[in-house]
């Protein structure tokens, strides 16, 4: 099975990939097209400022590339914002993959949000084996809105999308390359889908 890690100029990139090879699972870390579209499983991974990862993201022609892949895609933290619709960080055009938007947190909380914070309604076969309220890691200073694809929720200031899927579409705000035993757990169900 071939799992394809976009490369771009956002990144946890390195992280995603020690993670899959803890899990004995091999990641090719590519911007190349054709082995995006030919991968069995992609990860859309990100860390970063949303609009100049997706100028960087429509130079490269990958923002159409992601958009019509077939295969199952797992967007990590900023990977999850881009498939969004619009964020407020720099007033950023999305991928529209999820009718959401992205918004900053709260100017009285500390940001960025970085920690572990549970996550609850788990409702995907992502989160199989992992338990209800389970602790998972957090860094980011913009969230998704809750909305109807929602699939995990969490706190922080206010609700906030955790996790979201549509079609073969799934992402996570949280890093589960850095969620210990939970993140592992989700990793392999996707990997695994």
């Amino acid at each position: 099975m071939k799992t394809a890690i976009v490369k771009y100029n956002a990144g946890n990139i390195q992280s995603v990939a020690f993670a899959l090879e803890r899990l004995c699972r091999e990641g090719v870390i590519t911007d190349d097209p054709k082995q995006i579209e030919n991968a069995d499983k992609v990860i859309f991974p990100g860390v970063g400022e949303a609009s100049s990862a997706m100028r960087f993201l429509e130079e490269k022609g990958l923002d159409r590339v992601i958009k019509n892949l077939r295969q199952p895609v797992l967007g990590i933290c900023l990977g999850l914002q881009l498939m969004c619709e619009f964020s407020e960080e720099n007033h950023t055009q999305c991928l529209n993959l999820f009718p959401a938007k992205v918004k900053r947190f709260d100017t009285n909380l500390k940001i960025p949000h970085v920690g572990w914070n549970q996550v609850y309604n788990l409702r995907s076969p992502l989160f199989e084996g992992v338990e209800e309220g389970s602790f998972v890691y957090f860094v980011h200073s913009y969230f998704a809105e809750l909305n109807q694809y929602t699939i995990a929720g969490t706190e922080y200031g206010n609700r906030f999308s955790a996790a979201i899927q549509f079609n073969n579409f799934t992402a996570t705000q949280f890093h589960p390359e850095r969620s210990g035993k939970n993140g592992e757990r989700i990793l392999k169900n996707f990997l695994d889908l």
